[in-house]
């Protein structure tokens, strides 16, 4: 876990890769749950029996649900304690290149990729890629965009 309590330590931290998170298991349970918060209960996500004889042999996530979770396995990777405030700014770009079966177990790796001074205070672009245990592609890449105020 990399600590961060200032916003030159952020700054100094651009290019860098700050670390990988442990792997998570994306279980039916915490999918189903995505789907009634979001409405979207399409059968691939949300009916095991039918996906069986889907493209996939099985339900998948959401790949939203897979976005969704940038911010908790973040969250293992690196704390970000600098004096104010933190807002989510949003994405430049995201990509879902491999589907998340349920019952796959994903993890985060994280690249501090840039850190520019904007009128509010400082903007943190980071790449996130979300690989998939045993698969060759992620599956998500993400430009993450974070200001951090002083």
């Amino acid at each position: 876990m990399r600590v961060f309590t200032t916003l030159d330590e952020v700054a100094a931290a651009a290019g860098e890769e700050i670390g990988t998170s442990d792997w998570v298991l994306i279980e039916q349970e915490r999918v189903d749950k995505f789907a009634e918060a979001t409405d979207d209960h399409q059968w691939i996500h949300v009916d095991v029996e039918r996906a069986k004889e889907g493209p996939f042999g099985g339900t998948i996530a959401h790949g939203y649900l897979t976005l969704s979770l940038l911010p908790m396995l973040g969250s293992r990777i690196y704390d970000l304690q600098t004096p104010g405030a933190k807002l989510n700014y949003g994405l430049n770009k995201v990509r879902f290149p491999t589907p998340v079966k349920v019952g796959a177990r994903i993890r985060a790796t994280v690249t501090f990729a840039q850190v520019t001074d904007v009128p509010a205070g400082k903007q943190l672009t980071m790449n996130y890629v979300i690989e998939i245990e045993g698969e060759p592609k992620p599956a998500c890449i993400a430009e993450f965009l974070v200001l951090l105020l002083p």
